[in-house]
């Protein structure tokens, strides 16, 4: 079957080729058959009740510098295609839930992936929160006493924002660290949201896992290793990925929380798992598929696509 296929994401032409999901994604849906048009956010309109984007088909090629050759810039409905990727990265601030508005008007007469329903009511680090028997111990508040005492009972601390991605502004604080006050001041003006403290996992230093889950079932994972005297394992910031095999912990973690991203319609996922604990739970526009489909060979894209044509052909 051949499905129309529109990409809210940032701007093609600015994107890493070597290693962005988003476009394995496109470059996996083409092969299959399927048209792409792309668009940014700042395009969207909602008007009586009906969605629109101004954007631009295009075909991809994995060729650096040259990897999308774009059509003319054209205003479209959006229940005029069959899929809507929801692509676009973080942070997760309220542009980001406005946009998840926006697709709830055309989901599910137009499949959008993922559910924008389900991405607005779970934050990746507030979702997780759902499974506390599979979290490190953990806090989320505003409240400078609560984070001490915190401190004071669970030791050396991570310390990270509540909206945070790749790694950005993810601090370890020893038990007697006096920059306590200070980090939380740096995070009170960035924003007024809360931020999170989690238990020290020792075993960070071993890698920090990303497993991908295609309609809540694991399809794969590479281990991300932190620099030596880091405990920052994301890409982004200088973790090397690795080639790693599930493990029966692994599956156990997956085998719980895989019903309820099924029941909400969160097709693609990425989870980060640090030795037995699951730390995120990651739907906005999870990565980590080009490295697993170059260190393992497996191609969470194409898993994806398969289950998006079966729910499409009204066969899943």
């Amino acid at each position: 079957m051949s499905l129309k296929v529109a990409v809210q994401m940032d701007p093609i032409e600015g994107i890493n080729i070597e290693g962005d999901t988003t476009f394995l994604m496109m470059e996996t849906a083409q092969a299959r058959g399927h048209s792409l048009f792309v668009y940014t956010t700042d395009t969207l309109a909602l008007e009586d009740g009906r969605a629109f984007a101004r954007g631009r088909d295009v075909t991809v090629q994995r060729v650096k510098g040259d990897h999308a050759s774009l059509g003319e810039p054209r205003r479209v409905e959006l229940t005029e295609f069959d899929v809507v990727l929801l692509r676009q990265d973080p942070p997760f601030d309220m542009h980001y839930i406005d946009t998840t508005f926006f697709l709830e008007a055309v989901h599910p007469k137009t499949l959008v992936v993922n559910n924008p329903v389900e991405v607005r009511n779970a934050p990746e680090k507030l979702f997780v929160t759902k499974f506390p028997e599979l979290q490190p111990p953990t806090l989320i508040t505003l409240d400078k006493e609560a984070i001490y005492d915190f401190r004071a009972r669970h030791g050396d601390v991570v310390l990270k924002p509540l909206n945070g991605r790749g790694g950005s502004g993810v601090t370890r604080l020893l038990k007697d660290d006096p920059n306590l006050d200070a980090m939380l001041e740096l995070h009170a003006e960035i924003g007024r949201e809360p931020v999170i403290l989690q238990k020290f996992l020792p075993s960070v230093t071993k890698g920090d896992k990303r497993i991908i889950l295609v309609d809540g079932e694991p399809v794969g994972a590479i281990n991300r290793v932190p620099e030596k005297g880091q405990i920052r394992s994301n890409m982004a910031v200088g973790g090397k990925p690795q080639p790693i095999e599930l493990s029966a912990r692994d599956r156990e973690i997956c085998a719980a929380i895989g019903p309820e991203l099924k029941a909400r319609g969160l097709l693609f996922v990425g989870i980060d798992v640090i030795g037995d604990y699951l730390t995120e739970i990651n739907v906005t526009s999870p990565t980590g598929a080009v490295a697993l489909k170059r260190f393992t060979g497996v191609d969470a894209t194409e898993a994806l696509w398969e289950r998006i044509e079966a729910l499409r052909s009204g066969q899943a």
